[in-house]
């Protein structure tokens, strides 16, 4: 699939709606090729406006679409590129899921606690009783040792996981696909919390919040004490520099190429 990419705040956006994504995970899952996506957000947006080596990463990775409402306006509004719907993160999992349950595409899941993949396996196995599971992995919490990254490398190919579902929170999960996409030869899909959500460990905002974009209000007042900077601070940014945008002023999506592997696991 070739699509032309948007500059979004110098980020290179796809600007792709949630099936044509599917398809592009599902096709790179059947052909065993590499692809890296991430559903993103106004936080992961940022982090790559305020960080150049990690905007070189975000430009880097195959796929990124819009999981966030207001990151599908501004690339309506700027780009006029008609998109209907975001590309959830949580929705984007589970349309995958039920087409790999149909076509016996093995799953592979990294990231979260032990007791959060474990939850969400029995929930995924009661609601797709056929799909494949090859494997799952929590995240370590910490930097990945050279040796413990060539170590799970071994541990998904040798599953036989044909598609890889990421978990572990944005920015890590982006670092995380850009680094092991030349390790895997498979779809490397970063979702947030799209396994806590599947768990059932954390609530999902009503689909009328989500809908109208107030699903970070939602989250603030969960999580307050985490999420109160990304959201009180990044956002208004965001809309700022968005603005800024629109009335012309250029972003350029150029960054610093890592000079070496930074493996948050």
């Amino acid at each position: 699939m070739i699509v032309e990419k948007k500059n979004l705040l110098g980020i290179q956006m796809d600007a792709l709606e949630r099936r044509q994504a599917a398809d592009a995970i599902l096709e790179a899952g059947r052909q065993r090729q590499p692809l890296a996506v991430s559903a993103m957000a106004v936080h992961g947006i940022m982090t790559g406006v305020l960080d150049r080596t990690h905007r070189y990463r975000l430009n880097h990775v195959d796929l990124l679409v819009a999981d966030g409402q207001p990151v599908r306006w501004a690339l309506n509004w700027i780009h006029r590129v008609g998109l209907k719907e975001r590309v959830y993160g949580p929705s984007l999992m589970h349309t995958v899921l039920l087409e790999a349950q149909a076509e016996g595409l093995p799953i592979f899941f990294y990231g979260c606690t032990p007791q959060i993949l474990q939850l969400m396996g029995a929930e995924l196995r009661k609601k797709y009783p056929g799909l494949q599971i090859a494997g799952m992995e929590p995240s370590k919490f910490r930097f990945l040792t050279p040796d413990e990254a060539a170590d799970i490398a071994a541990q998904i190919r040798h599953s036989g996981a044909q598609i890889l579902f990421l978990g572990i929170g944005c920015p890590r999960q982006e670092v995380w696909a850009y680094e092991f996409r030349s390790r895997l030869d498979l779809p490397i899909v970063a979702v947030g919390a799209a396994f806590a959500f599947a768990a059932g460990t954390v609530p999902q905002a009503p689909q009328w919040m989500q809908n109208r974009g107030w699903e970070w209000m939602f989250r603030l007042c969960m999580e307050p004490r985490r999420l109160w900077r990304r959201y009180l601070l990044l956002s208004p940014m965001y809309i700022f520099l968005v603005v800024c945008q629109r009335l012309g002023i250029k972003f350029s999506t150029a960054g610093t190429e890592p000079t070496r592997e930074v493996l948050h696991g």
